[in-house]
């Protein structure tokens, strides 16, 4: 099946998915039931639209949650994402005190890390909370206890290798390890979101926009968090009580840990906010990225020894096509499927090539350096994580231009962006456990 009505399916599949009483199962055989009918009825002449909306009231007769989607999209196609329905907020409502014990849970365990584990502390941060975003998408999702039990008994080897090393304390590589071990624990926290079903390239893009909704709604929370924060240690200073210390050693791990789930929840519970914002994000920033590119690749040319020469320009071009990459993803998770090729995506593909152009000078920089210098964990990792990222965006460029030119339908993008979504993980577990040994802890 085409494009033009995956995301139609994507959003039925969603609200199936998010009702507690449906597992994934169910909904896998819910779906392809649906996605027959639908080839059905544009086999008899029905346009996409038309094919979906009649399967879904089909479905309805068979299926009670099916049946309430049909109903309540009856006038409108969209209306259950923007209104939902009574039965949906006494689900959410019901929802909220599983959420508020697991983030109370997280936050306090967040916690005992910081309080106990002393200079190891940072280590162990993510898996302080990790594990309880997990219980949470395996009780919502009625994810197999196996699968569950892989998740976090991943978590576990991994935290005993991390404990069990001999880190020098400060090293490169022991930095390099609090960095890379959340992103293999966000790479867990996926599996859990997708109810164990990761090899689903739908439920991989859905974590793709979940992970980009769930930042935004963190941030908010921080954002005011931090605000009332600062006024309530503004003011207890000011009748003579030194809040800061106990505020910000005590109240604020627990705070983070509980925002945490919080924010989860929000994202799965008004998931129709963010998804008006997310289109209006990726068309402010890839325009605005693609002249910041474009500024620093004139840079490199009328300054070439620049980048060779200072280190840190080198780590942080990389972060840079990180956010690039990242903003890439979660410009594919917000695009309607079903509109045509346009100016904004002609951008994206001219961002992609500006991306390549930076990565290929700063791999050749490493390269060079390298050389000169001799290796060292961080050179390693920045340089893997370049090749990595350079697959990435040349695959993310020949399905663009395809696309664009009509060659290529959405959904070879959109399998491309998620097919690689392990590679990130895979690069930060080797950066995480094995370069630690290789380089001798130092």
């Amino acid at each position: 099946m085409t494009g033009p009505v995956d995301a139609q399916i994507r959003q039925w599949r969603g609200y199936l998915e998010g009702r507690r009483r449906m597992r994934a199962d169910e909904v896998d055989e819910l779906e392809s039931h649906l996605r027959d009918q639908i080839s059905d009825l544009e086999a008899l002449g029905l346009d996409g639209d038309e094919s979906f909306l009649v399967a879904v009231k089909r479905m309805g007769a068979a299926d009670a949650v099916a049946h309430e989607f049909a109903r309540e999209h009856s006038e409108r196609l969209w209306k259950q994402l923007v209104l939902g329905s009574a039965e949906d907020e006494s689900a959410r409502r019901g929802e909220l005190p599983v959420v508020l014990a697991l983030g109370g849970a997280a936050g306090l365990s967040l916690l005992a890390v910081l309080h106990l584990l002393g200079e190891s502390a940072p280590r162990f941060v993510g898996f302080a909370v990790a594990p309880f975003l997990v219980g949470y998408f395996a009780w919502k999702r009625a994810m197999p206890r196996r699968a569950v039990a892989v998740v976090l008994g991943g978590f576990a080897v991994m935290a005993g290798l991390l404990a069990a090393y001999p880190f020098e304390s400060g090293g490169s590589t022991e930095v390099l390890a609090v960095v890379a071990a959340p992103v293999v624990l966000w790479f867990g926290v996926g599996v859990a979101y997708t109810g164990g079903a990761w090899r689903s390239a739908p439920r991989r893009m859905d974590f793709v926009r979940f992970t980009g909704e769930f930042v935004i709604y963190f941030l908010l929370i921080a954002l005011g968090g931090g605000a009332i924060t600062g006024l309530t240690i503004a003011a207890l200073g000011a009748v003579g009580l030194d809040a800061e210390s106990p505020v910000t050693e005590w109240a604020l791990p627990l705070c983070v840990g509980g925002a945490v789930l919080v924010a989860a929840w929000l994202v799965q519970a008004k998931q129709e906010v963010i998804e008006n914002i997310a289109p209006v994000l990726t068309r402010i920033f890839t325009p605005i990225t693609l002249v910041m590119l474009v500024v620093v690749l004139g840079a490199f040319a009328s300054r070439p020894g620049l980048i060779g020469a200072d280190r840190d320009l080198l780590v942080l071009m990389t972060v840079v096509l990180v956010l690039v990459v990242g903003l890439l993803l979660y410009a594919v998770s917000a695009r309607d499927p079903r509109r045509r090729p346009d100016v904004f995506d002609r951008l994206q593909v001219a961002l992609v090539v500006a991306a390549i152009a930076v990565d290929l000078v700063v791999l050749v920089a490493m390269v060079t350096r390298t050389a000169e210098f001799g290796t060292s964990p961080n050179k390693a990792a920045v340089l893997g994580l370049n090749l990595v990222l350079l697959v990435i965006l040349a695959g993310a460029a020949r399905m663009g231009l395809g696309f664009v030119r009509g060659s290529r339908d959405f959904a070879a993008i959109e399998r491309w962006q998620t097919s690689t979504l392990p590679a990130y993980a895979a690069w930060a577990a080797v950066v995480a456990l094995a370069f630690p040994p290789l380089f001798g802890f130092s």
